[in-house]
């Protein structure tokens, strides 16, 4: 009775427009105090105590850094130079703007872990150039949504930490090597219905009158954006610092190229980037905490196991349980965060995961894939809303556009289902 009260509870209080956060803490505390009625303080200490073992682990102080990362490049002017030096390489012509965008979106994101930030840089940029040669608002906030998405599989990324902490089989250092080449494949795959779009329906014909930008010119101002990849990955790789100091490096570095060498950021801008990447991390660490209730509720009253048990004896077999979680996360994921998600769903997704033996880096590269196509699912699609916002388009305009995006990102993970060398080779040759 209790267990339903606490998944019941839950859907109520989201459904009434509380927090998703708030929802998981209030319906974990209610089930928590349920089951111990005959015990003083009903058994309400393990609030504090889960609330702080949620946010005492080593690996969740890279997100504040990376989310910190992600707001100093966006206002230092990087993605701009980005995309001036991509336009030089690929040229102009119908479909060659939204290809720059997939492309820098897909290079941010080894820059920062965030898919709304990542949205928010390159659509402050890409929009305005794709209205001024002639694209649709609502295409180009399609084109700006899903190419952020590929952010959380391209290192490094704040979804594979957060599985991290969760699953102690799957390394972080492991998790950004094995997002890498689904990471490329997905910002591809994109590519491909957006140029087939933009030059079925004429789009951006007036592309090819704007001028080009010269090719060393841009190539040096682009080139300390093009060294901040290399510097946090290449650090980590050498074993020069671990992800979590990587992420503060990545700080440092983004503060010097800002202050002083495009000279974008002055001291009066540190208070403003400090306060938006504050309150984006102080969001997403308070659903970290308050989903540590809810997990410790889940643990306690015994729910895992009959699921698992109920999943794995439905006679479906492997990859029939495999589709049926996939359907269930697809249908989550227009509703739910990426981080949201995966504190919900693992802890009841990882004895299954167990019971078939499979990979832990390998499924967290599956269902960050997931979290992805979710981040440009509508009706609640993250990073969605942020390009909408900048275009000033209603999310209704963009599914017939990003409808063929999600189709093309779907068959990629597809792929990693069919193939699972495709995440687990490069962590392999690395060592991981």
């Amino acid at each position: 009775m209790i267990p339903t009260l606490l998944f019941v509870g839950f859907l109520a209080l989201m459904f009434l427009g509380v927090p998703i956060g708030v929802a998981l803490g209030l319906a974990g505390t209610a089930a928590i105090a349920l089951a111990n009625l005959d015990t003083q303080w009903f058994g309400l200490l393990a609030v504090p105590q889960n609330f702080f073992a949620g946010l005492g682990k080593y690996p969740l102080l890279a997100i504040p850094m990376f989310v910190l990362v992600g707001s100093i490049f966006d206002r230092s002017g990087v993605a701009l130079r980005l995309v001036n030096f991509a336009i030089a390489i690929v040229g102009r012509g119908p479909g060659m703007l939204p290809l720059v965008a997939i492309v820098v979106a897909m290079f941010l994101g080894g820059i920062s872990g965030s898919g709304p930030a990542n949205a928010a840089a390159v659509g402050g940029v890409m929009i305005a150039a794709m209205a001024r040669a002639g694209y649709p608002a609502s295409f180009s906030a399609s084109v700006v949504g899903a190419a952020a998405a590929t952010d959380i599989l391209i290192p490094p990324s704040v979804a594979f930490i957060v599985y991290s902490v969760l699953v102690s089989g799957a390394s972080v250092p492991a998790l950004f090597a094995a997002g890498m080449v689904p990471g490329i494949l997905a910002g591809i795959a994109l590519i491909l219905p957006a140029v087939w779009l933009a030059r079925k329906h004429g789009m951006g014909a007036a592309e090819a009158t704007l001028p080009r930008p010269p090719f060393w010119a841009s190539l040096r101002e682009a080139s300390w954006g093009l060294f901040a990849p290399v510097l946090i990955l290449g650090g980590m790789r050498a074993g020069w610092f671990t992800p979590t100091e990587a992420a503060v490096v990545a700080v440092f570095y983004g503060l010097f190229v800002g202050v002083f060498i495009h000279r974008t950021i002055a001291l009066r801008d540190l208070a403003p980037i400090l306060r938006e990447s504050g309150e984006l991390s102080a969001v997403i660490l308070f659903v970290v905490a308050l989903a540590g209730i809810f997990a410790y509720s889940l643990s306690t009253m015994g729910v895992i196991d009959p699921v698992t048990n109920a999943i794995v004896n439905s006679g479906l077999g492997e990859y029939g349980v495999l589709s049926l979680l996939i359907l269930l996360l697809i249908v989550v994921g227009m509703f739910l965060d990426g981080v949201s998600i995966f504190l919900i769903f693992v802890p009841l997704l990882q004895p299954i995961m167990t019971h078939y033996q499979w990979d832990p880096v390998w499924f967290g590269v599956l269902l960050t894939l997931k979290v992805a196509l979710g981040q440009f699912t509508p009706p609640l699609a993250v990073n969605l809303m942020v390009s909408c916002r900048i275009a000033g388009v209603r999310m209704e305009e963009t599914v017939r556009w990003v409808g063929w995006m999600l189709l093309a990102m779907f068959m990629v993970m597809v792929a990693v289902i069919v193939w699972p060398q495709l995440a687990l080779w490069l962590p392999a040759k690395l060592g991981y």
